[in-house]
């Protein structure tokens, strides 16, 4: 039975496509702007002066911040999708999750100091990792099995997020900077309340009714399981918080390094589980050993590529000589770098792999040149450091650069990580391997908040060429490996 709204005849209103895409493209993209706005401002509004309107937080404390949060919005992800599959259905669970975010930035927009930020950073870690995971799917879920539109649905679809994500910067990154930090949130906050507003109205007329219902709900007796594990979780995590109080090492330091401990954590106790289960056979057991390489190299692009927001933020407010031909850039302007190279090459590579087709390389290989141009991103950075030196303002072309080429790497990585996820997934884990891929943006940033502490005056040079030689040896061996990752793969590409 179809509880589609509408039919293929009668839905063809935006773009060709149902009209529920509408309401998700919308959803998604105020989403992502009040996010990405908030990104754009939130590492300067932590390290400026109290007296400028910020924190005063040392700037690596408010760069290993900056990544723990990110890690966190991942991580939350995996919850997101248990609670739309098991108990809340996903049209519900992105309506809790768009609120949470709301409430979220309205929290920073309140002058409450560092409490209002950790609780902001709370509210919009669980908010966007209800939001983000849900939305995704339920594109999928407007059209029927062999809907020819589908791709083109999920390209329009992408360009929302990307469209929310390059105006923000340049909208709230302008307000923040030049007016006040409170200000700036406030529009995240505004953008998120009119993203929530078209999400009622147009859910109710356009969105299917299987979405208000979860798609594995949860047993009677399994209700009472989960409170039990979620439970014995919480006092465990409290448990440890509380020890480390009571031996005095209780500090915002030491709270991110549990994070983040906890964030790498979480894949090596999903791959256990696919590698040790009786559910998996001999071929999916190959293709997780595949996968784990691919894992390994997503983790450290993700550590990188992810560092435009708090190291390569840092470098644009510090070291980048931000009066360029007569006009005066903002360094939160920068973050419109990413979507815009984005939005740049996406066509270009679609006409790329469709020209190619069978002759396309294979995943690990496209993998393997993502990690070297992402390390070749950092290589950049390193050559201005060495030739102008560290106290230099150097030009924003650099930055620009940095960006474009990291970008290359994004889209060698993340659509085909996407894809060969989906792939390789044991048919018992299909959902929980689709929550891997999250999780290696998790990993790679639990690894920034640590790794962006060596980013320190005066090294910037040493930490620009460190990261780049990991990220092209990484891409080296991934090279070496791809033939016994390709005969683990049995077939698929």
């Amino acid at each position: 039975m179809n509880n589609k709204p509408e039919t293929p005849t009668q839905d063809r209103t935006f773009f060709g496509q149902p009209r529920g895409l509408s309401t998700l493209f919308f959803t998604e993209m105020w989403e992502r702007f009040s996010y990405y706005g908030m990104r754009a401002i939130l590492i300067y509004y932590m390290y400026y002066s109290v007296t400028k309107g910020g924190l005063g937080f040392d700037q690596a404390t408010a760069a290993s911040v900056m990544s723990i949060y990110g890690s966190m919005v991942y991580l939350a992800s995996v919850l997101g999708g248990y609670l739309s599959d098991r108990v809340w259905g996903s049209r519900k669970t992105v309506f809790i999750g768009g609120i949470l975010i709301m409430f979220g930035h309205i929290a920073l927009s309140i002058p409450a100091g560092a409490m209002a930020l950790f609780i902001s950073i709370l509210l919009i870690v669980l908010g966007t990792g209800l939001l983000k995971p849900n939305v995704s799917e339920m594109v999928g879920g407007l059209y029927d099995e062999g809907d020819t539109r589908r791709d083109a649905g999920f390209t329009i679809f992408v360009f929302g997020i990307n469209l929310g994500s390059l105006v923000a910067p340049l909208i709230v990154g302008w307000l923040g900077l030049k007016y006040n930090f409170h200000l700036g949130f406030s529009l995240a906050a505004i953008g998120m309340f009119l993203g929530l507003i078209q999400y009622w109205y147009g859910g109710k007329k356009y969105l299917s009714k299987e979405s208000l219902y979860p798609t594995d709900p949860l047993e009677p007796g399994d209700m009472s399981k989960l409170t039990v594990r979620s439970l014995v979780g919480l006092v465990a995590f409290g448990l440890v918080v509380l020890l480390m109080f009571l031996l005095g090492s209780l500090n915002l330091n030491n709270f991110v390094m549990l994070l983040s401990t906890i964030a790498l954590a979480a894949p090596v106790i999903y791959f256990v589980i696919f590698l040790t289960s009786k559910k998996v056979t001999p071929t999916e057991r190959k293709h997780v050993w595949a996968y784990l390489g691919l894992f390994i190299a997503a983790t450290i692009f993700w550590a990188i590529e992810e560092q435009g927001s708090s190291v390569l933020a840092l470098f644009a407010a510090n070291q980048t000589n931000n009066d360029f031909l007569g006009f005066h850039i903002l360094p939160s302007w920068y973050q419109m770098l990413n979507p815009l190279f984005i939005l740049i090459y996406t066509p270009f590579f679609a006409m790329l792999w469709n020209r190619w087709g069978k002759k396309q390389p294979s995943s690990p290989a496209k993998f393997a040149t993502g990690m070297l141009f992402a390390g070749a991103s950092f290589l950049l950075m390193f050559v201005p450091v060495t030739l102008f030196g560290t106290d230099a303002k150097i030009s924003p072309l650099w930055l620009v650069g940095s960006w474009a080429i990291v970008e290359i790497a994004e889209l060698l990585i993340s659509p085909i990580g996407l894809s060969v996820t989906t792939k390789l997934a044991p048919k018992a884990f299909q959902s929980q391997m689709m929550s891997m891929w999250f999780l290696a943006d998790a990993a790679g940033q639990a690894v920034n908040a640590q790794a962006v502490k060596l980013y320190t005056p005066g090294n910037e040079g040493g930490y620009f060429l460190g990261v780049a030689i990991v990220a092209i040896v990484a891409g080296l061996i991934l090279f070496a490996l791809v033939k016994p990752i390709k005969n683990l793969m049995a077939g698929i590409k």
